[in-house]
């Protein structure tokens, strides 16, 4: 065990660094693919807003119905459900509409983990590799027998690996919390035009 990972720490800390710019291909791809939905969810929204509000003022639920069958997106599904299921009252209506959010946030948080994890755990990574850079280069001159200068340029090495995790992890966790807060926005303003649009579905009901 102890000779296993006395050969890992002789590694040093390049594949570490490699490692990284690995997992910062796949942060990337899944930081475009998050941005291009949630700009897709909100141009949707905000084209279904107006509509919707219209019809919620004039308390035409036939209105609102055809307005979430022309609009795609999280926002239409979610208050189409809502709307369909709002004959069992108003909490039937709302516990729907918040299943449906529920079943939404799911689809819309998809990747967001990895980033969250990459973003939390990058500069750790990186500082491994540095430890293990280190070793080697302090290894390197008790077998080569050479002047400091050979543990300068392998400290120089092994410092590369934290700037490399501190460098993937600014962006990943940036975008976290940028891409959860338009998640929370978008439906949060999901669920007050659900609310709006229940208690219109409610009034109608009762007539």
């Amino acid at each position: 065990m102890r000779d296993a990972m006395m050969s890992l720490a002789l590694l040093g800390g390049a594949w570490v660094i490699w490692a990284l710019l690995a997992a910062s291909v796949a942060a990337v791809a899944a930081i475009v693919d998050r941005y291009k939905l949630l700009r897709e969810e909100a141009e949707a929204l905000a084209a279904l807003r107006a509509p919707l509000l219209e019809a919620i003022a004039g308390e035409d639920l036939a209105a609102a119905r055809k307005a979430l069958a022309q609009h795609p997106g999280a926002a239409a599904r979610a208050l189409g459900e809502s709307l369909a299921r709002a004959g069992g009252g108003r909490e039937a209506a709302a516990e729907h509409l918040a299943a449906a959010l529920s079943d939404e946030r799911r689809r819309l948080e998809r990747k967001l983990l990895w980033l969250g994890t990459l973003g939390n755990n990058a500069p750790f990574i990186g500082l491994f590799g540095t430890v293990l850079g280190v070793i080697k280069a302090f290894h390197d001159l008790a077998t080569s027998g050479a002047g400091p200068e050979v543990v300068m340029a392998g400290l120089s090495e092994a410092l590369v690996a934290t700037a490399v995790g501190l460098l993937v992890a600014l962006p990943c966790v940036f975008s976290f919390n940028l891409f959860q807060k338009r998640t929370r926005d978008l439906l949060d303003e999901t669920e007050a035009l659900g609310r709006r649009l229940g208690a219109v579905s409610l009034e109608a009901k009762r007539r």
